[in-house]
């Protein structure tokens, strides 16, 4: 009765099917595992988040990349902006995930001579490719900067292509290496988010960058349910089409009967 599984159409699903269960199960462990990235990358922020903040000069080095587990540090630095080399990161969206604008970066020269660079937060674009927007200006004199620590962007770790070509003082990414060929002085490694200025800085300042969202998990583990359910679904599929094909086979319709010839 089951002969019909031998036939050249039978053996290609059933090949099929063995090989969709076991990539589909792959794929629900994958996105599994991405959600269990998530809840531990969600984790170690707000831990973060939550401590102390730390001289900044605890945390960085010029030329010495900072772990992952430091990333979104809160951190203080002490000293004077440097307004004369500030720059404009282009592509940046503000708190809305739309808009389009720039974040201002501006080195703040410390008591040593090194610079941290600040990334005081966004505004809008300027009208135009290559306009530039007016920047609210930096405050003036010794300030004492709080804000959350970053690691420096490249090409690899955001995706962003860094092209040449670009207005002065533009760039596409935040890289203290980068600055500090421009600057020809010692920066430190990464970048501070800025959350806090004391003394507190005129009302016409950049849009402070929000916290990031560290309470989403995102849709990972359903995703991961979904890729199961279906993998257990297959074979319940083949089941039913086997048993329906032997069914059909074993009560063949009966055929037409022809038309009658006409007397």
């Amino acid at each position: 009765m089951y002969r019909f599984m031998l036939t050249r159409q039978w053996v290609l699903l059933t090949l099929a099917c063995l090989a969709l269960v076991p990539a589909m199960v792959r794929l629900g462990l994958w996105q599994y595992h991405r959600y269990e990235q998530r809840v531990a990358q969600n984790e170690l922020i707000g831990a973060n988040l939550a401590a102390p903040a730390t001289p900044v000069q605890r945390l960085s080095r010029p030329g010495t990349p900072r772990p992952v587990s430091d990333t979104h540090r809160h951190a203080t630095a002490i000293g004077r902006y440097d307004s004369a080399h500030q720059s404009l990161v282009r592509r940046r969206t503000a708190a809305d995930g739309e808009t389009i604008g720039f974040h201002v970066l501006t080195p703040l020269i410390l008591g040593n001579g090194d610079r941290v660079l600040v990334n005081r937060g966004w505004i809008p674009g300027g009208g135009g490719l290559t306009a530039a927007p007016k920047v609210p200006a930096a405050p003036a004199g010794e300030v004492t900067v709080t804000g959350r620590l970053r690691p420096d962007e490249t090409t690899a770790s955001s995706g962003i292509k860094d092209i040449k070509g670009l207005p002065k003082d533009q760039v596409l990414l935040i890289n203290s290496d980068m600055q500090s060929r421009v600057l020809r002085a010692p920066v430190l490694s990464g970048y501070l988010e800025l959350t806090r200025t004391s003394p507190e800085p005129a009302a016409d300042q950049p849009e402070l960058i929000p916290e990031p969202d560290h309470g989403s998990i995102g849709p990972h583990v359903g995703y991961a349910y979904n890729w199961w359910f279906f993998a257990a679904m297959v074979p319940v599929g083949w089941g039913i089409l086997v048993r329906r094909e032997r069914r059909d086979r074993s009560n063949p319709r009966p055929a037409p009967n022809p038309p009658a010839s006409p007397t």
